[in-house]
């Protein structure tokens, strides 16, 4: 099976498959409201509804850096968009819908590349034999890792605001 088409099914089952560590990111969004999303339980935590934006900046970022050849950076602003400060359901439908875009444009990004260019470092020139920055292969299983590490979060903040 091509490395490639592993990558795309670990990353498939993080966003929201069955993922080995638990719920996937998805799942531990389903049936939140708008309200729900937007509490902060842990007063010195993010929000769901931030986390979830984050995520999905993520995603888009990976697939810029991708299709782009370049280390592409953002601000902590981009990073970490806030939240409305009257968030409606029609705001938070808004965000997901946001979400599954960005990480099908990932999944259509990396799919497109083939196994030989996974190890290839993104932005290196070609006349440099050192690497300022990670590899397809290295942030497409972040993206996977990331997705599993914010359901976590978000499983906890469900709790802390139960």
């Amino acid at each position: 099976m091509p490395e490639t088409t592993r990558l795309l099914d670990q990353i498939r089952r993080a966003f929201d498959g069955e993922s080995w560590p638990g719920p996937s990111l998805l799942a531990t969004l389903d049936g939140l409201t708008a309200a729900q999303a937007a509490q902060h339980p842990i007063p010195t935590a993010h929000s769901i509804w931030e986390i979830t934006r984050h995520a999905g900046v993520w995603a888009d970022v990976v697939t810029r850096r991708i299709k782009l050849d370049t280390q592409l950076q953002i601000s902590h602003a981009e990073d970490w968009p806030p939240q409305p400060q009257n968030p409606t359901e029609a705001d938070w439908q808004a965000v997901l819908r946001d979400l599954r875009t960005a990480h099908e444009r990932l999944l259509q990004t990396a799919a497109e590349l083939p196994d030989a260019d996974l190890d290839r470092p993104i932005g290196v020139p070609a006349n440099r034999s050192q690497s300022l920055g990670s590899s397809a292969y290295v942030m497409l299983h972040g993206v996977a890792q990331h997705y599993l590490y914010h359901a976590g979060q978000i499983a906890l903040l469900r709790k802390a605001a139960a």
